[in-house]
């Protein structure tokens, strides 16, 4: 199953593609944001070139088809990005279940926090991931994390009644799951 259908995906006000050479920069201080990382899962980096490499491994998979990431742009600048946590394909022995799923993480620039972008890129992805093949997508945030599971739900994800704890830099949070199927 090829995971990315279309190398670009459009909305209103955005574009979702590949990250380029010229994104490693403002990738790296995305990964680096304190507002970011607070909420998104990265590694604590211990030197510049492991933040290099972090960014040039999402170039990768951004160019991949296996793999469910991109870039998003406003007017040609990189704003933020939207990535597979984690995919689940119907393997042959169990073709009975037949659900393709995936699980989602993404970040937006929290310069531009309260403008719908977050809404519109989940929007976005979740449409090419049905089309694609996919019968399930999830997403998870932490407790704190209100806007992010607002976005959710603007977008017609449900919460689970499952829950999971997550120790992520010192501290020990609640993850809440949402899902949309198909």
């Amino acid at each position: 199953m090829t995971v990315k259908t279309t190398p670009v995906i459009n909305t209103a006000r955005l574009c979702l593609h590949a990250f380029s050479e010229e994104d490693a920069e403002f990738m790296i201080a995305l990964l680096t944001n304190s507002e970011v990382i607070k909420t998104y899962m990265v590694p604590d980096f211990k030197s510049h070139s492991e933040e290099v490499r972090m960014f040039k491994r999402f170039q990768e998979l951004s160019d991949s088809n296996e793999h469910f990431v991109y870039g998003v742009y406003l007017e040609e600048k990189l704003i933020g990005f939207i990535n597979d946590v984690e995919i689940k394909l119907p393997s042959n022995e169990n073709k009975d279940d037949g659900r393709a799923e995936i699980e989602l993480g993404y970040v937006i620039d929290p310069f531009y926090k309260n403008q719908g972008f977050a809404t519109e890129v989940l929007a976005a992805a979740i449409k090419e991931l049905f089309a694609a093949g996919f019968s399930v997508v999830r997403t998870g945030a932490f407790e704190e994390n209100t806007a992010s599971m607002r976005v959710m739900e603007k977008c017609g994800m449900v919460r689970l009644e499952q829950q999971e704890e997550i120790k992520y830099r010192g501290k020990l949070h609640r993850c809440f799951l949402y899902e949309i199927r198909k």
